[in-house]
């Protein structure tokens, strides 16, 4: 997320899939949002409660589930003033967790690639709460420009400079009901809004064709019209299988193409990695990240 567009990566965010991207907001812009108010519109507060969520995360919802060892690869263009770029992101869930705010969080590695180049590496943070909303807890995406490490910047984490968790999926999404926060972050500039906007849709895609398809419109009600909005495509039982966009100088446009489940040994080979991508955050982001506990690995089970 060198450019912040919308997020595309983290499966939104990042994740989500969410893979990730980002609609750039000025500072002055998002210093006017009504924090913990009605960010996204009548109805939309933000209702959090530790109390919501079970002891160990199992996030199983129907439009977004997150099974550790499965791993989603989506491809596709990102066009924008600059040309045309292709546009991959390879989405993992891990076998770590993490408190964030006071809840055990399953974690979530995406890295972003743009024109074979890694551009982002970033970990999510994910819990699912007693009524069966998946809420996204933060974000350590780390930049790339050139194949170089370039900082971490957009680091948020709920609970810690006023960023707020938010609801990456509904129990049950309904159209014609308010828009929700996804998530809140005024020290990096973030907020991002989420709207059902279509139901029962049949969707083809390189790994098949998917019937009752939900299409949720994301925004950020402090960008410029020139941000345009996303709309990512969910199927039951998988999660997100396409992104297009609604206007917008920059636009997106992603298809699943693989869907895999990782073997014990690579499930492992991935905890490894993202926890030394864990472990580095305590340096890069000293003032946010560093704050947390460290992730620590819950799958697969010793001894299973």
């Amino acid at each position: 997320m060198i450019q912040r567009r919308r997020r595309f990566t983290a499966y939104g965010s990042a994740a989500l899939l969410v893979l990730a991207t980002f609609t750039a907001t000025s500072a002055p812009a998002a210093a006017a949002a009504p924090s913990g108010q009605e960010l996204c519109g009548p109805g939309s507060a933000i209702r959090f409660d530790r109390d919501d969520y079970p002891s160990s995360p199992r996030i199983d919802n129907k439009w977004f589930p997150l099974v550790p060892g499965m791993q989603f690869t989506t491809t596709g263009t990102v066009t924008d003033a600059g040309g045309t770029s292709a546009h991959t992101v390879v989405h993992t869930v891990t076998g770590l967790t993490k408190v964030i705010d006071g809840v055990k969080t399953l974690v979530m590695w995406d890295r972003d690639y743009s024109d074979g180049e890694l551009t982002e590496s970033e970990l999510a943070f994910f819990a699912q709460s007693d009524k069966g909303d998946v809420w996204l807890f933060g974000e350590y995406p780390e930049e790339y420009e050139n194949g170089t490490f370039v900082g971490a910047p957009s680091t948020f984490i709920s609970g810690i400079q006023r960023a707020q968790a938010g609801i990456a999926m509904q129990a049950e999404p309904h159209r014609n009901t308010p828009a929700y926060v996804q998530a809140y972050a005024p020290k990096v500039d973030f907020l991002d809004c989420g709207d059902v906007l279509y139901k029962n849709l049949r969707v083809c895609v390189p790994t098949g064709c998917y019937n009752d398809v939900m299409v949720i419109d994301e925004f950020n009600p402090l960008d410029p019209p020139s941000a345009g909005h996303q709309r990512k495509y969910y199927a039951p039982g998988i999660g997100l299988v396409k992104v297009t966009a609604s206007g917008g100088d920059s636009q997106e446009f992603m298809d699943l193409v693989k869907i895999k489940k990782l073997s014990r040994a690579e499930l492992e080979h991935v905890n490894a990695q993202a926890l030394a991508l864990d472990g580095r955050g305590y340096t890069v982001s000293k003032d946010v990240y560093a704050k947390t506990p460290r992730a620590v690995v819950a799958y697969p089970r010793t001894g299973s």
